[in-house]
């Protein structure tokens, strides 16, 4: 059981507020996601990276000071997340305390990793271990039954691939658990689309700061896949052995692939590695997974090898573990995209189950799965369209509107439009963040899928 040890939340890129020099560069106020994204855009040369910055720091006065609480999305950059408050109000209600410097406070066992998302895993991953040794140094303090604490993790992203660098540099010895949420082990193909293509829809000059801005970040790059997933010839082949891959920088991209290389021998190494990690990962979500390469254009596909293996929206199935299969009992399977894992009440369970070692019925187990299609990013007055596509058989499907604030604003019961296919138009909305949950019409049967989405406006103030 670890009750007793220090339990450290690491979230994904994007996930941390940035301030420079004590101005707040990347966070919300009030819920406010367009603004959010407009402030970053007018610092975005001075948050800009230099080329062969590696796994150093610039020295730019930016630091990381909070987990982003709520819904946060970089057009560009990353997919939308919902934010982590949901997650640290779980872990605070099944007794994990706050890490606090007060001296005055007595120790916590909860220390939440904010972190500066633009810089190199490798970087994030030595800080991580500054905050951890401190903190559990505090804790073991207490002495007793805290005298042997260990740490364990729950990583949401590219925050598990942060936590695996500690880990594989020393770490090792002092973690007891390593819980990964839709955690990129081997990269993901949405990456190169990310690098190469930049943002698809044209948001006035924001679009081109934030594309050069991707285009500067070790961390970005760490996240391309290293898996094989070159279409074209015969068998997929790996990334590294494109020819003419535009836009991408030969030496960041061989550095990223040694990154990933430098993970998997040392995990291959540690006997105990398996052992510790629980990978949750979210399935049955349409994902891109292999990348076409043909006359100058990248394009995504949505199969391996022929096949749609699915995976939570941005992180494909095939990019699990190295050398784990898909029904590996290790990875644990929930059916919802990538930027609501960290809030799902059946992953939260799982994570209760995995720290306290209890038996817990998952709440949101259900017998049937969705795959839900809905816009990331929409230009006003685009409408929105949700997709469903459901088993034969399955119940009425309703999807529930709600806006950053939290409120609902719009449920509406899917329409069959032919087949397994369901659709529903919410038509054109104000501009703003919004999330789409897709379930059944009555509770407990439907397992609930939670989509995010930002709406762009047509002019924005700079």
């Amino acid at each position: 059981m670890a009750k007793n040890d220090l339990v450290v939340v690491v979230p994904g890129i994007m996930g941390s507020t940035l301030t420079q020099h004590g101005k707040p560069v990347w966070s919300l106020s009030g819920g406010a996601i367009v603004r959010a994204v407009v402030t970053l855009g007018r610092h975005v040369k001075d948050l800009r990276l230099p080329n062969g910055i590696g796994d150093d720091h610039p020295d730019d006065g930016v630091e990381a000071s909070a987990l982003m609480p709520t819904l946060h999305a970089i057009p560009g950059i990353w997919t939308p997340v919902r934010g982590y408050d949901v997650l640290v109000k779980r872990l605070q209600s099944i007794g994990f305390r706050l890490v606090s410097t007060d001296p005055e406070v007595p120790p916590g066992n909860l220390l939440l990793f904010p972190y500066d998302w633009r810089l190199s895993n490798r970087y994030n991953g030595r800080e991580l271990g500054k905050k951890i040794e401190w903190a559990l140094d505090r804790w073991r303090e207490q002495g007793g039954e805290y005298t042997d604490a260990k740490v364990c993790f729950v990583c949401h992203s590219m925050g598990g691939l942060v936590a695996r660098w500690y880990i594989s540099q020393g770490g090792a010895e002092v973690t007891r658990k390593l819980i990964t949420l839709g955690a990129p082990y081997r990269g993901a193909a949405r990456a190169v689309d990310q690098l190469i293509n930049g943002v698809h829809k044209k948001l006035g000059p924001l679009s081109v700061d934030l594309t050069d801005l991707a285009k500067s970040l070790p961390s970005l790059y760490q996240l391309l896949p290293s898996y094989a997933c070159l279409t074209g010839s015969a068998e997929l082949t790996y990334l590294s052995a494109a020819a003419g891959l535009p836009e991408l920088d030969g030496a960041r991209l061989d550095d990223a692939m040694l990154f990933h290389k430098q993970l998997e021998d040392s995990e291959r190494s540690d006997t105990a590695s398996g052992s510790r990690r629980h990978a949750i990962t979210g399935t049955k979500q349409r994902t891109a997974t292999t990348v076409e390469f043909a006359n100058g254009v990248v394009r995504l596909l949505d199969t391996y090898e022929n096949e749609d293996l699915a995976g939570d929206g941005t992180v494909p199935a095939v990019a699990g573990p190295a050398g784990v299969p898909l029904d590996d009992n290790s990875i644990h399977h929930i059916a919802d995209k990538h930027g609501d894992l960290q809030c799902n009440p059946a992953v939260l369970d799982e994570i209760e189950a995995i720290l306290l070692a209890k038996p817990i019925v998952p709440k949101a187990a259900a017998p049937v799965d969705l795959r839900v299609d809905v816009p990331e990013l929409l230009l006003e007055p685009e409408e929105l369209v949700v997709a469903v596509t459901a088993p034969p058989g399955a119940p009425a499907v309703k999807a529930t509107l709600t806006d950053e604030a939290g409120v609902v604003r719009d449920v509406q019961i899917l329409r069959r439009a032919g087949g397994d296919q369901l659709i529903t138009n919410f038509g054109a909305l104000p501009p703003g963040g919004y999330t789409v949950t897709a379930t059944g019409r009555s509770p407990g049967i439907v397992n609930p899928v939670t989509s995010e989405l930002i709406v762009w406006p047509r002019t924005v103030e700079y």
